[in-house]
């Protein structure tokens, strides 16, 4: 089955600096982002994701409110999460809290279902990172169990059972639930036991090494005796007037995010010449709007993808430079795509 191809943004509300260089309030990283969202709804971007975390140096920890803000300030792009940290949050209020949004949105509102790169959220609500890989599959089951709408009964070991409880509001239309992968070959099977599209976080590396499990993801749902769902990436990226402006402005910041959270995993500092070799062929899409274009078609073509979604914000990379960046890829690098695809297509 083909599936259209959608081109979005995402964000993780990373805390940006102001024109002193200091970090801004988290007030106005946040009322930043909204703006952010209202610019890529103009210039035609197709969706737009924000992250969830519990820590300082990302602004946004309720996406679901930020977004219904968002709904309330656009018309066309849809909305979601990027990711919802499942595992350390109730299902059915998850459930609830994006079939509000998807009324307010008038049916735009899309879930991405994920465990998340950092774990702050497990203590902060109390749960047991014993007990990590349980409470995501136990969870992802539940909210499976509630797509399908009417009384849901289900039995699980990390909250209480449910027996013929219905859950409102109800959803207008579909809710679309995406399952957030970051490479491991059972999270791939898992997608597609539940019949849910695979969004596939993709953060460095050349983009073909997970052909294998996209591979296995449709192997899956043949064994299922399913239609094959859709398939996403995410990636980081920036688009500038050309090539060594958007290099030039993305690297210092960049830096900056990567090191900071490096020295939290033990990795060594970033090098210029590893940036501008993820840049050339890895997982970084970063450069002018046909290069950037040429490079996200090719990653579509590859993987054989229904939604490229390139996360824009760099640590303390401006807002001013964000939202040149969020008008470029909509205006120019999102109709590239589609007609370098359809030159493919035609020869």
């Amino acid at each position: 089955m083909t599936h259209p191809l959608e081109l979005g943004l995402d964000t993780f509300g990373d805390t940006t600096a102001g024109p002193d260089g200091a970090p801004l309030p988290h007030g106005q990283v946040i009322r930043d982002v909204v703006e952010e969202a209202v610019v890529a709804d103009a210039a035609g971007v197709d969706f737009f994701g924000v992250g969830e975390h519990h820590r300082a140096d990302f602004a946004v920890s309720s996406p679901e409110t930020l977004l219904a803000g968002i709904a309330g300030r656009t018309t066309a792009i849809r909305l979601g999460s990027a990711v919802t940290v499942l595992s350390s949050d109730d299902p059915v209020r998850v459930f609830q809290r994006f079939s509000t949004l998807n009324a307010l949105s008038s049916g735009r509102a899309e879930v991405v279902l994920g465990r998340g790169s950092f774990t702050e959220s497990f203590p902060l609500f109390g749960y047991d990172l014993d007990r990590y890989e349980a409470l995501f599959e136990e969870k992802l089951d539940l909210f499976a169990a509630l797509l399908k709408g009417g009384p849901t009964t289900w039995r699980g070991t990390v909250r209480a059972p449910l027996d013929a409880q219905e859950v409102f509001p109800t959803v207008e239309g579909t809710l679309r639930t995406w399952v957030g992968v970051g490479g491991s070959p059972k999270s791939v099977v898992r997608a597609a036991s539940h019949d849910l599209p695979m969004m596939l976080a993709i953060i460095g590396g050349d983009p073909m090494r997970f052909l294998p499990h996209v591979d296995l993801y449709r192997r899956a749902f043949a064994q299922f005796g399913r239609p094959v769902r859709p398939v996403g990436v995410h990636s980081h990226g920036h688009v500038a007037a050309t090539d060594a402006e958007a290099r030039d402005e993305l690297w210092p910041d960049y830096k900056r995010m990567r090191d900071r959270i490096g020295a939290e995993r033990g990795w060594p500092p970033m090098r210029r010449a590893e940036f501008d070799a993820e840049a050339d062929g890895g997982s970084l899409y970063v450069g002018s709007p046909d290069t950037v274009a040429r490079r996200i078609a090719a990653t579509v073509r590859g993987l054989g993808l229904s939604r490229f979604d390139m996360k824009y914000s760099a640590g303390p990379l401006s807002h001013a430079k964000m939202m040149r960046s969020i008008e470029l890829y909509g205006t120019r690098v999102i109709p590239r795509v589609r007609e370098m695809l359809a030159e493919r297509a035609a020869a």
